[in-house]
């Protein structure tokens, strides 16, 4: 049995759905909000290429790489894509990526509430060492966002992959421990709590 099994996670903000070739249609127009595939320093499929990324997406899911999510707002709208990615059972490590999320809720509750979820699964269910996340040098709005969540920066992988454009990407790396986990917890949740008022 794998270790990460497909499974439905579910909060105020915003639901994640395992990935299904179903979801195509609505990724598309999530994906067209904000043109997010244009953006230099991530990558996100274009329109045009979504069929391949979910299918990529299972492809991994089956070998026991990834598992990957679809994001659903509050109202039950297709709002992007996550996953757990570079799944290493014995050691109880993921890294929680491959993340987009439709221009509409951006800076919303969104994201948080996905974190969440992922991480609350990670270290209570999984029972995870670590967590990890990774982003281009230049992607700020990400980093942001990661350090927002209570991650702490282990370093910076330089020229750690070519680009589609041709590009040298430096990577920074981020994680969360176990033991850190209930501080980070509650620090998400207050997050949340707030936004609901």
């Amino acid at each position: 049995m794998p270790w990460l099994e497909p499974i439905t996670l579910s909060g105020p903000h915003a639901t994640l759905q395992p990935l299904a070739p179903a979801h195509r249609d609505g990724l598309v127009a999530a994906v067209q909000d904000g043109e997010l595939w244009k953006l230099w320093y991530t990558w996100i499929p274009a329109p045009e290429a979504m069929e391949a990324e979910i299918a990529r997406r299972l492809a991994l899911q089956s070998a026991g790489a990834m598992l990957p999510f679809t994001v659903k707002d509050a109202e039950g709208g297709i709002a992007g894509m996550t996953s757990y990615m570079h799944v290493d059972a014995a050691n109880r490590r993921v890294e929680i990526g491959s993340t987009w999320y439709a221009k509409r809720v951006q800076r919303t509750g969104v994201n948080t509430q996905c974190k969440l979820l992922l991480l609350t699964h990670a270290f209570e269910k999984r029972d995870c060492i670590a967590v990890e996340f990774r982003t281009h040098f230049f992607n700020h709005a990400s980093r942001r966002g990661i350090e927002r969540l209570g991650a702490k920066q282990d370093g910076i992988l330089r020229n750690h992959q070519i680009a589609p454009n041709g590009t040298l990407r430096d990577t920074v790396v981020y994680s969360i421990v176990a033991a850190e986990w209930p501080s980070v917890k509650a620090h998400l949740e207050y997050q949340l709590n707030e936004r609901l008022r």
